[in-house]
This record gives structure tokens, C-alpha cells and sequence, in this order.
């Protein structure tokens, strides 16, 4: 993807996360692979509803920029991801409502209760808290990249990867009903059903959606 039809893109994307309950203020970024060892990435500051052409930085594994703008502080976590994850297109980092909710307490949303719970939740993992922008957190997403598509980043929000800026915001906006659906059954005593783990074996083998994905152990 070139960076005019990378902006394009995360501009859309940011404006459906505002619209859509999935973003809010200034908190979270988002980027997209622009080449082999290059992506592009929000500026400091940006609020992912109103993006602007000029909101964006281009950046080279090795920390050249391109442009006048200061990359987000979050760039080396999505670094680590792009540089786990060679076939990863867009990482998008936010704190949605009920997901930063789940990502503040001791709940793992279930992943095995319908068609785009299993797709998208098919591997979830935690990090632990470490202050925004810092190199430790970039380290820590490093070492779970390979492990899931879904980070929870503990008492921070989330980061969600995939192929495409598309699959990428499909998985947050699925993670974020997921979540809504845990947390509100909690509060009226329901107990939610979860399909058989064979059944879930047999959706993720042969459901034809796209090739299985293949994880690190």
C-alpha cells in the first residue's frame, strides 16, 4: 500500500472507531505497513476521528521519519509487531469502553460463543502494564506479537492487528461487542453458552473464511 492510499484508509478508520463507540478524545493510534521495513503512523496528539493528511509520520524500522510531525509515543509497539509479523498490514491501538474495562480486571472475554468471536478472538494474550510510549512496553508486545492478533495491554486499552487496515478494525469492533456481551451478562446473572471445543476445532479448520492462522507456541 502506498502512504496517499495508507492515509486514506486510516482516515476512514478512524473516523468509523469515533462513530462507533471505538475511540474517543485523543487516546489511540494507528498505523499501516507501507513496505518490507516502513509503515506509516499517527502523529502526537492526533484524535483519530478528525485525521488529517498531515497527521500522519512515515517510519523505517531503523527510526528514520519522514516529515515535520512527531510519530505517536506508542511507535515501538507497533514496530515490534511489524517486525514480528511480516505479513501484518495495520495495527490500531485504543481504549474502547468495554474492552479497556476487561483490560482493567481479571475477565478474559470468551472467544467461542459465534461465527465472528471464533474468527476474530481466535487467540487473545495479555501484557502487563508498563507506562505508555516506553521501551519496556514496546519489548513486552514483542514477546506476545506472535502468540495472538488481540493484545490487552493491562490497565491501558487494546492492540489489535491483521492483515489489512479492514480485518484489523473488524477484530477491534468484534472485540469490543465480545466484550460488551461479557461484562453485561455478568451484571444480570446470565451465564453465557459457549459452543463445544470440537465444534470450534471444526470452524476454524474448515469455515473456508481465509487460510488458518499459525501460531507461535
Amino acid at each position: 500500500m502506498d502512504s496517499k492510499e495508507a492515509r486514506e484508509q486510516l482516515q476512514a478508520a478512524g473516523r468509523y472507531m469515533l462513530d462507533n463507540d471505538l475511540a474517543w478524545g485523543n487516546a489511540g493510534n494507528l498505523s499501516a505497513r507501507l513496505g518490507p521495513d516502513s509503515y506509516l503512523i499517527t502523529a502526537s496528539g492526533t484524535r483519530l476521528g478528525e485525521l488529517k493528511d498531515d497527521d500522519f509520520v512515515e517510519c523505517s524500522f531503523d527510526g528514520a521519519l519522514s516529515g515535520d510531525r512527531k510519530p505517536s509515543k506508542e511507535t515501538p509497539m507497533h514496530r515490534a509487531i511489524y517486525e514480528q509479523r511480516p505479513e501484518i498490514g495495520a495495527v490500531l491501538h485504543a481504549s474502547p469502553f468495554f474492552s479497556t474495562l476487561i483490560a482493567c480486571a481479571d475477565i478474559q472475554p470468551p472467544a467461542v460463543l459465534f461465527v465472528e468471536d471464533m474468527y476474530y478472538l481466535e487467540r487473545v494474550e495479555r501484557v502487563d502494564y508498563f507506562h505508555p510510549g516506553s521501551p519496556h512496553l514496546g519489548e513486552a508486545v514483542r514477546a506476545k506479537a506472535r502468540q495472538a492478533n488481540i493484545l490487552f495491554l493491562d490497565n491501558h486499552g487494546v492492540l489489535v492487528y491483521d492483515t489489512s487496515i479492514q480485518e484489523a478494525l473488524n477484530g477491534l469492533h468484534t472485540l469490543e461487542m465480545v466484550c460488551r456481551m461479557a461484562i453485561t451478562a455478568r451484571s444480570a446473572g446470565l451465564e453465557l453458552r459457549s459452543l463445544p471445543v470440537a465444534t470450534v476445532a471444526d470452524f476454524l479448520e474448515n469455515s473456508g473464511y481465509r487460510p488458518r492462522r499459525e501460531w507461535q507456541p
